[in-house]
């Protein structure tokens, strides 16, 4: 049996997040729907959660959040936002996204460091660029929450 998922309903809990396309397609290969991607995240972006970090892959994303709200919540508004626009602004009724996500509650500094690491690797892993645009280890999101940054900020820039 499944377990419940906890509702996350306050911003003390971070989280790493991944979804997939439907069946898997790399509809993010398309510029136009990666960059329309990365403008809903930043559209809900201080409203609705903290982002700390990302990585766009061609068929799935993973997420570092820290919700305002239920993570629920939060997730539906990147992925039906997303959805809908690419509906209006590309008048596209294609399936998008596979049913849910996965989550899993960061619980201390090394946590945080290893899901931070995995996403800045991502795209390696997949052969894609050093320098892939669509990944936050270029920079300019909303930083590692302050209760999970480590006594050593050396540990920060190092880690």
């Amino acid at each position: 049996m499944i377990p419940k998922r906890e509702h996350a309903r306050n911003s003390e809990q971070t989280y790493f997040v991944t979804s997939s396309t439907w069946e898997r397609r790399p509809l993010f290969r398309t510029q136009t729907f990666a960059d329309l991607f990365v403008e809903v995240l930043g559209q809900y972006r201080g409203s609705s959660y903290l982002l700390h970090e990302f990585v766009l892959m061609p068929d799935h994303y993973h997420l570092l959040i820290t919700p305002d709200e239920a993570l629920e919540r939060a997730a539906q508004k990147i992925k039906g936002g997303f959805s809908f626009r690419v509906k209006k602004e590309l008048g596209s009724n294609a399936e998008i996204w596979q049913r849910g996500f996965s989550d899993h509650r960061i619980r201390d500094w090394e946590d945080y460091r290893r899901h931070r690491e995995y996403i800045y690797s991502n795209p390696a892993r997949a052969g894609l660029l050093v320098d892939y645009r669509y990944c936050s280890r270029n920079g300019g999101w909303d930083g590692v929450p302050q209760r999970l940054k480590p006594p050593n900020l050396d540990a920060v820039r190092h880690g």
